[in-house]
């Protein structure tokens, strides 16, 4: 059976519409992406840089005192779930 004309322009509609929709969200989602790649790095550097001139000990790389200091939070942590439980 063959569709009318109607139906033919609506799917024809529809898919214009659909089409111009994902191109809107790509730029809206790509945008987003960059702004939040920008400030997570801009925030990284900031927070290395922190790390590195009032945190590290001598010798040691900013790698190894985040480490060292998320070692001696957890261990706050756990101290303090220890103390609560008694």
């Amino acid at each position: 059976m063959a569709k009318s004309k109607l139906v033919k322009a609506n799917e024809k509609i529809a898919e214009g519409v659909v089409g111009g929709y994902k191109k809107i969200e790509e730029g809206v989602v790509g945008g987003y992406k960059k702004i939040e790649e920008g400030a997570v790095g801009s925030f990284n550097k900031v927070a290395d840089k922190f790390v590195d001139n009032f945190l590290t000990k001598e010798g040691e790389s900013v790698e190894d005192a985040k480490k060292r200091l998320a070692a001696e939070q957890k261990e706050r942590e756990d101290s303090r779930r220890v103390g609560m439980k008694s």
